[in-house]
């Protein structure tokens, strides 16, 4: 844990193959991170702009553009999940998570699939299969959970999806319990300084302050998941780099330090928040700050669910177009 006696985490939100010999086992070491993640984007900048994945492509090159693309992040997630597992042994997480094709978001069955594979191909313990929060996602959640997957559940931006993943890891985790297996890990990763970044010009055109939206969206969010206690179940804060200039590099882990939760960060974040970030805890935040923040946005007749199913979108199609994008140049 960064801060125990918080139960809070911190977790790296990058994989490069250099980057894991060298800096990632200092921060590591260091007592600075504790986990790590990562998605279609991450993969697709490090294996496009690194030469470390070059002699391994060229063994590689009989393969699909997807079975090559397989091989580079497995080779990657099993390196991190291997110097991570002295903390997953002594109880301190040690997890990093790696994402289904998203490509699959609609398709249960297939993402179910993809995930079994992933995780017996990989075959590390410490190993979260990410799986996007679609309806087809949250079946597939029960399901790998009920297998005994730790599972990613990512791309949360509403209250509606948290809380349907939260039923999905429950319901997973019954399935579980009724096998007289052990609780499996979940997170449930809602996405914060995206909104703001979508809906911060707007605000400030009415008045409104900005840079508030994320965070207020995700305390309310954090305090939903917390009031199911759904066993081995945490809210994780994912995209909690500044898109503003104007804020504190650390800004989204201060805003939502919160217990038994995790913070997934870009490195440069982690560095801020360590040197300078308050350690304290800042969640959670009362219901009633947060409901006339959002009831002056409803008031400027501006529709911050529509922005949310915007948001949710958007971010699958990122994560669809970084995926072709590796696999084009594969």
């Amino acid at each position: 844990m960064y801060l125990t006696d918080l139960k809070f985490s911190l977790w790296a939100d990058f994989i490069e193959r250099d980057y894991l010999d060298k800096e990632f086992k200092d921060l590591i070491h260091q007592g600075i991170i504790n986990g790590a993640t990562s998605n279609p984007a991450i993969f697709k900048n490090a294996i496009l702009s690194s030469p470390a994945y070059k002699e391994q492509l060229l063994a590689l090159s009989a393969l699909s553009p997807k079975e090559k693309y397989e091989a580079l992040a497995v080779f990657d997630i099993q390196k991190a999940a291997d110097i991570l597992t002295p903390l997953y042994e002594s109880g301190d997480d040690g997890y990093v998570s790696i994402e289904v094709d998203p490509y699959l978001c609609d398709d249960a069955d297939a993402t179910i699939a993809e995930g079994k594979r992933l995780f017996k191909t990989i075959d590390r313990k410490n190993v979260m299969i990410k799986v996007p929060a679609t309806k087809a996602g949250y079946l597939a959640m029960e399901e790998l959970t009920a297998c005994g997957i730790p599972v990613n559940a990512t791309l949360i931006f509403s209250k509606e999806q948290a809380l349907s993943c939260a039923r999905a890891f429950e319901a997973g985790g019954k399935k579980l319990a009724k096998q007289d297996l052990e609780s499996v890990d979940t997170v449930i990763s809602i996405f914060v300084s995206r909104i703001d970044r979508a809906l911060d010009s707007k605000l400030a055109q009415k008045g409104i302050d900005t840079a508030l939206s994320g965070i207020y969206n995700s305390a309310d969010i954090y305090a939903a998941i917390e009031e199911m206690k759904v066993k081995g179940c945490r809210a994780l804060f994912a995209s909690t780099g500044v898109k503003d200039d104007s804020l504190p590099a650390h800004y989204y882990i201060d805003g939502l330090l919160a217990y038994n939760s995790v913070n997934t960060a870009p490195i440069d974040t982690i560095k801020a928040f360590h040197a300078n970030g308050k350690k304290l805890a800042y969640l959670p935040i009362s219901e009633e700050t947060i409901q006339k923040h959002f009831a002056k946005i409803a008031e400027a007749d501006i529709n911050f669910d529509e922005i949310l199913e915007q948001q949710i979108h958007d971010g699958l199609e990122s994560f669809k177009d970084a995926f072709k994008d590796i696999l084009e140049s594969l």
